[in-house]
């Protein structure tokens, strides 16, 4: 077993596919930076319902709906071998991905409870609830936080056979596991979890203000039925951004209390945070412990730190911002593009003594109708040697690739979006994430989509290979 965050990806032998498109040359031979751009103009405009508008280079080639039990929300994915786990509030469904373009079902495992973030190592995966619960099981129902005895946290399951996989721990966490972030110990005898949870509220027993911290939990990989709460760190002794009170045309800050999202690196011995109104630096040498590093807020644009991503060397960190929630229209001209976007970070400098140093904004350049939401989400980069590309969502604003090589220039080169949801409603793609070779994308409504990007810039990437990918657990693409 390999997982991104410790083994490097390895150079495929296979034979490079062949692309449908015979004007767009392979290796980008004889083609002008003009023309590659060129080959990223799509429809312009705003798509017709549920039509599809996409640039030249993206095209969708594979697509399952969601089917019941699992049709509310899809979230969030990770990967193994040939199989996609996609978390959905009524569960996970484990996709069958050997052919991107003919994906199935492999099986479903009902488990309600809202988020259900999803991360997998060997034979286990991991699901996030964050909604209160009437108890630990599958079979619960929804119970008020107010109530001491309800239950939200983690929950383990033994994925060794994909068709029907074995709940086997739980672990409550105080205000519930938003997202989680998994951290192989240095031996590999065990996991960290990095729970990240928000919120809390002085009428929710297990979820008290002020509430400046996360929850660890350690699993043993030979003994998952002893997963335990290790600690609960408070990371922000000072209580963090204190907020900024305003709309979503005026501006606002949140409050920080909690983090939303944790990316680590493990092997550079680095996290990154994503904390409604800060976005930290630490130093996880001590997988345990964490030692900030360097902290930075932005109210004049920022109004919640969503997510992170290291580019491959460790030496930038993306931040997103999810202006309104994720369910908003901020993809507008009366937005603008520096709010509801990402915020790119050189790190300079060394050891104790980095910096996060702001360098720009990248939103994407598409405006969208009133009707959808639409905001920076999730995504994951594209394994290019000596080019920091990324593939992200953006809700209804669709997939979007883009090159931030020059952090100080970032540009979109790739994108894929549907026309908005039938009635006004709200929906689009949670998470995008490259997995050899095809993008993946979790839509919300609309269930699994693969695209495969047909562009010389990214084409080495198809030759690259892991055997697991969780894009919270970062590594380097090229060495181990």
């Amino acid at each position: 077993m390999a997982i991104l965050g410790a083994l490097a990806l390895t150079l495929s032998t296979l034979t490079a596919p062949a692309f449908a498109e015979p004007d767009l040359p392979a290796d980008g031979a004889g083609l002008t930076e003009a023309q590659l751009e060129a080959q990223a103009e799509g429809v312009t405009g705003i798509p017709g319902e549920n039509e599809i508008s996409r640039s030249r280079n993206m095209v969708r080639v594979g697509h399952l709906d969601k089917q019941a039990p699992l049709d509310s929300t899809q979230t969030d994915i990770a990967f193994q071998d040939n199989y996609a786990f996609v978390g959905n509030y009524n569960g996970f469904t484990i996709y069958d991905i050997r052919n991107p373009k003919k994906p199935t079902v492999k099986s479903q495992v009902l488990c309600p409870g809202s988020q259900n973030d999803v991360s997998v190592y060997g034979n286990l995966l991991f699901l996030s609830t964050d909604s209160s619960r009437s108890d630990n099981s599958c079979n619960s129902v929804s119970q008020p936080a107010s109530i001491k005895e309800s239950w939200e946290g983690i929950k383990v399951f033994d994925i060794s056979d994909k068709s029907a996989p074995k709940y086997v721990a739980a672990v409550e966490t105080d205000c519930g596991s938003h997202t989680h972030t998994l951290v192989p110990a240095k031996d590999r005898k065990s996991v960290y979890l990095y729970v990240s949870s928000y919120s809390p509220n002085a009428t929710f027993p297990d979820c008290q203000p002020p509430h400046d911290k996360i929850s660890i939990v350690k699993v043993p990989v030979k003994n998952p039925a002893q997963a335990s709460l290790l600690k609960a760190p408070v990371l922000f002794p000072d209580g963090g951004n204190k907020g900024r009170t305003g709309t979503i045309e005026t501006g606002y800050t949140t409050a920080t209390s909690g983090c939303h999202d944790i990316t680590v690196y493990p092997q550079l011995d680095l996290a990154a945070g994503a904390c409604m109104g800060d976005g930290v630096l630490w130093d996880i040498s001590d997988r345990e412990n964490l030692v900030e590093i360097n902290r930075v807020q932005d109210d004049a644009h920022f109004a919640f730190w969503h997510s992170a991503t290291f580019n491959n060397n460790g030496t930038k960190v993306v931040f997103t911002d999810e202006l309104g929630g994720g369910g908003a229209a901020t993809c507008n001209e009366k937005i603008g593009p520096t709010r509801g976007a990402n915020g790119i970070y050189d790190i300079v400098g060394k050891g104790k003594d980095r910096k996060l140093v702001f360098k720009s904004y990248y939103k994407i350049p598409r405006m969208q109708a009133d009707t959808e939401n639409c905001v920076a989400h999730n995504g994951s980069l594209i394994p290019v040697p000596g080019k920091d590309i990324m593939v992200q969502s953006w809700y209804q604003g669709g997939v979007s690739v883009w090159d931030f090589t020059n952090s100080s220039k970032p540009r979109e080169i790739g994108f894929f979006e549907y026309g908005p949801m039938s009635g006004g409603a709200g929906g689009g793609t949670w998470s995008t994430y490259w997995y050899n070779g095809y993008i993946y994308s979790s839509e919300m409504g609309r269930g699994f989509d693969v695209i495969d990007m047909r562009d010389p810039r990214t084409f080495v990437a198809k030759f690259f290979r892991t055997d697991e990918l969780n894009v919270q657990t970062q590594g380097n693409f090229y060495r181990g």
